[in-house]
């Protein structure tokens, strides 16, 4: 067993498998959570009832709870619960998830014979826009770079190249990151721009955020503002930089998992446009193949008495992440999946399988978990890729019936599917949207970006 680090807490953390970094007092030997390991401290400590992942001096209770970390802070004034949620309708949503290990060969077949008729006529092959941009040149010719920070370069130069190739990248935008993390990928967009003026960005992301880039930013024609809210509750027409200078919005981000993907879509496309007409409007209603034509000729007024003061999304330019751990109740591809005979149960047996197309039949790799990794841990984690444990490899009852390579090509099904119901999505509301290949799967297996522009029509002009 290794020594304490000199200066840090002798208490040895049995779960962590090692010793506590807290510093201590002067002259102590433990931190204050584990002080009553010192002698002649009778002191008690009690877990925190906001948050019993830590604890806190008994007779110290009143005083901490006014400054605990956890305490219930005040709200944003863009924080509108649930505005982004999606379903409504508890009664769509199963109540119980069946194991997919516990399906029997026949249930297991007809689970794959939907998957497949429903996957019938899409495009499933799709095309190669591996990308770059000047603007990563030095970095991606850095030696100093190791293969990690190498590989994730690649993908954010790829992004760029394809916004750039949609001719995203210019001036009087305001572009959200979702998912930001340390806000890599917008450093870089404010890189390629350094020349150009009137540029916003908004950093969207839930948690507290170590090693942020922000610091970086020391070009004066760019602002930075950090949005520390689930997409779920972001209503962005209430973002005050937004409400006052009414900017088109690119929405972007890399590796946005699941649900935040879906949930991102809605903020943009039906919140954010939707509440840009007027605070209490309605979002814009769904359109079929059949009432398109009659919809947009209906509704063609309506954009131009709101042309003045409704700016639409500009793009979306997102690589897509973890569909396993997509949600029906956000999802924005529902009315897809009813249109060909799907449902909630289908989808939630197809989220789960679509882990097969990165992980196949690997057991869980030991990767290291050193104390540089773990403290250094954000949204810019290795690909998200999943595996199955040891045990549930072991249990697994499907191993006799698929081979890897079925497994795989079934989860790319999964995948396909699941994100042609993000596309019908958002060409049902007038945006070009396209699936591609951003980055070779040597890079990432997580390598597909979704792109969407609006129709020539509701393209704004850019704010100068």
């Amino acid at each position: 067993m290794a020594a304490p680090r000199p200066g840090s807490c002798a208490y040895f953390v049995e779960r962590k498998k090692r010793f506590c970094r807290m510093i201590p007092a002067p002259g102590r030997r433990f931190c204050g959570e584990h002080g009553q390991q010192e002698e002649g401290n009778d002191r008690k400590r009690i877990p925190c009832p906001l948050d019993p992942k830590h604890t806190v001096y008994e007779d110290q209770l009143q005083k901490h709870l006014k400054k605990c970390n956890s305490r219930e802070k005040p709200k944003p004034v863009y924080f509108v619960q649930d505005v982004n949620a999606g379903l409504k309708d508890v009664a769509e949503i199963p109540e119980k998830q069946v194991p997919i290990s516990s399906l029997s060969k026949e249930e297991l077949e007809n689970l794959i014979v939907k998957l497949k008729k429903a996957s019938n006529g899409l495009e499933l092959h799709l095309e190669e826009q591996i990308l770059s941009h000047q603007a990563l040149q030095e970095a991606l010719n850095d030696p100093k770079n190791g293969e990690s920070a190498f590989k994730h370069l690649k993908q954010q130069a790829s992004i760029l190249g394809n916004m750039e190739k949609l001719h995203l990248l210019g001036p009087g935008r305001c572009f959200v990151e979702f998912g930001a993390g340390r806000g890599k990928l917008s450093h870089w967009v404010d890189v390629a721009l350094q020349n150009v003026e009137n540029v916003q960005f908004l950093l969207v992301e839930r948690a507290t955020t170590r090693f942020k880039v922000d610091g970086k930013h020391k070009r004066r024609d760019s602002v930075f503002e950090r949005l520390q809210v689930d997409i779920q509750h972001l209503c962005l027409n209430k973002v005050p930089i937004l409400e006052k200078k009414k900017l088109p919005v690119v929405g972007i981000g890399k590796h946005l998992c699941g649900a935040a993907t879906d949930l991102a879509l809605t903020c943009l496309v039906e919140s954010y446009t939707a509440c840009c007409g007027g605070e209490n409007e309605e979002p814009a209603p769904k359109r079929s193949r059949t009432d398109k034509t009659e919809v947009d000729s209906n509704s063609s007024a309506d954009n131009e008495s709101n042309k003045d003061n409704c700016k639409p999304v500009a793009g979306i330019v997102i690589a897509l992440c973890c569909h396993h751990k997509c949600d029906w109740t956000h999802y924005v591809g529902r009315e897809f999946f009813k249109s060909v005979g799907l449902g909630p149960v289908e989808f939630n047996y197809f989220q789960r399988m679509s882990s097969w197309a990165t992980c196949g039949m690997r057991e869980t790799t030991t990767k290291a978990s050193t104390s540089e990794e773990s403290e250094d841990h954000t949204n810019d984690t290795e690909e998200h890729e999943q595996t199955f444990s040891s045990t549930e490899k072991v249990s697994d009852t499907l191993q006799g019936i698929l081979t890897v390579e079925e497994r795989k090509e079934i989860g790319y099904l999964c995948k396909r599917l699941i994100d042609h119901g993000r596309i019908e999505y958002l060409q049902q509301r007038g945006y070009k949207a396209a699936l591609q290949y951003y980055t070779e799967s040597a890079v990432s297996l997580e390598n597909v970006l979704l792109t969407a522009v609006p129709s020539p029509s509701l393209i704004p002009e850019p704010t100068t």
